[in-house]
Formats: structure tokens, sequence, C-alpha cells
């Protein structure tokens, strides 16, 4: 009992993992990029860094919300087949 309650528990974090993974990404690159930007530009503005992560991870969340509403119905289908 306790063992199958603690594979729940990591699968529920893998499935957090993976849904959160791309949207981090997204924003991991695009401040890379801006860094870069602002270093070969001398422009130091903590805005310009900020406001494009928000924009590309909003984007990218919206754009997985189909993939993301899939990984959720599965799982929450496997929580409920089981018996306990």
């Amino acid at each position: 009992m306790e063992a199958d309650s603690i594979e729940l528990v990591r699968e529920a974090l893998i499935i957090v993992l993976k849904i959160s993974a791309p949207i981090l990404v997204a924003g991991v690159v695009t401040g890379l990029v801006i860094s870069v930007i602002q270093s070969v530009t001398s422009i130091q503005d903590q805005t310009l860094s900020f406001v494009p992560k928000i924009v590309v991870m909003l984007v990218v969340a919206v754009l997985l919300i189909p993939w993301v509403v899939q990984r959720l119905i599965d799982y929450s289908a496997m929580l409920f087949s089981l018996r306990m």
C-alpha cells in the first residue's frame, strides 16, 4: 500500500516535470538570447529581458495546452482505474 502511494507521487512529479520543462526551456533560451543581445549592444535594461521571457513562455504554454491536457487526462484515467 505504501509502495503504491510512493509510485503515484513519483508519477505525478514526473508528469509535472514533463509539463513544465518545455515552458522553462523556452524562458531560459529567450533569456540567453536577450542577454547576448544586451551584451553586444550594451543595453542594460532589466525589462528588456523580463518582458520577452514572459511573452515567450506564455505563447509556449498556450501552444502546449492540448498536449498538457492529454497528459493530465491520461494520468487521471490511470488513477481512476486503480483499485485500492
